[in-house]
């Protein structure tokens, strides 16, 4: 699922000008990995998940982007309880188990859930393409907004690709397997995928080349603040700077 598919709707967000929420994203994700305090995790993690409420993404969408990261944080719960020091709250075989390693692994699921929420609603409401542009807008190099948007548009190709290769080797029969001939397939598929990655993006240089292309990322049309825009990141700077404020003067703890 792309980002176009997650701005076909018509939420409040979803009209919002990229560059505001993509400055909003940054500041709000950075204040919110500071934040030390747990009611202002709490805090943040209600405020991010009504503001991703609001943005109408599919609910399964939610779901399937919130499992992939969780994957990871579930990885720190299975070592931070078990390897930082603290008063021991049950014994695991010879492991300890400390109350300050699981209010540690709570705390980053806490803001990472909060920070990813706050980016779906914020950034998945633009077309990669929007993000591009806003990106040049704000005057990052011409050469990282190139290499962000070919990134993601040739990801896909390669994936494309790469389901192509695995039917095509299980129309021919092939059933993986614990043996060197299943290993040797999925080596041989591997590098197939980055000989045929590289010849074709061997050929999409050329075609550029023969369009003009001189490594300029061009910007034909222009971002314009409305009304809605500055609402938006009047709420994102209040809340942000509040965050931060009560963070920074140690309340509440």
């Amino acid at each position: 699922m792309t980002c176009e598919a997650f701005s076909s709707g018509s939420s409040y967000l979803h009209r919002a000008d990229p560059r505001v929420k993509i400055l909003c994203a940054i500041f709000y994700s950075v204040v919110v990995a500071c934040l030390s305090g747990m009611p202002l995790q709490y805090a943040a993690f209600i405020f991010s998940a009504i503001l991703l409420s609001t943005a109408r993404i599919p609910f399964r969408m939610i779901l399937r982007r919130l499992a992939v990261v969780n994957v990871f944080v579930l990885a720190l719960w299975l070592v931070i309880p078990f390897s930082t020091p603290g008063h021991v709250l049950f014994h695991a075989g010879p492991l300890d188990v400390s109350s300050e390693g699981i209010c540690a692994a709570f705390s980053i699921t806490l803001k990472c859930n909060a920070i990813i929420m706050a980016n779906l609603a914020l950034l998945s409401t633009s077309s990669m393409f929007s993000l591009a542009h806003s990106l040049a807008h704000l005057k990052v190099h011409s050469k990282l907004v190139q290499l962000f948007f070919f990134t993601w548009r040739y990801l896909h190709v390669l994936e494309d690709e790469h389901r192509r290769m695995v039917q095509a080797i299980r129309i021919r029969g092939f059933s993986p397997r614990t043996d060197m001939l299943t290993y040797r397939t999925y080596a041989y598929l591997v590098g197939l995928l980055f000989v045929r990655g590289y010849e074709r993006g061997e050929r999409v240089y050329k075609a550029m080349l023969c369009r003009g292309f001189d490594g300029t990322f061009w910007l034909l049309h222009h971002f314009h603040l409305h009304g809605r825009d500055i609402i938006l990141a009047v709420v994102m700077g209040l809340v942000t700077v509040a965050l931060a404020g009560m963070e920074w003067m140690g309340i509440p703890h």
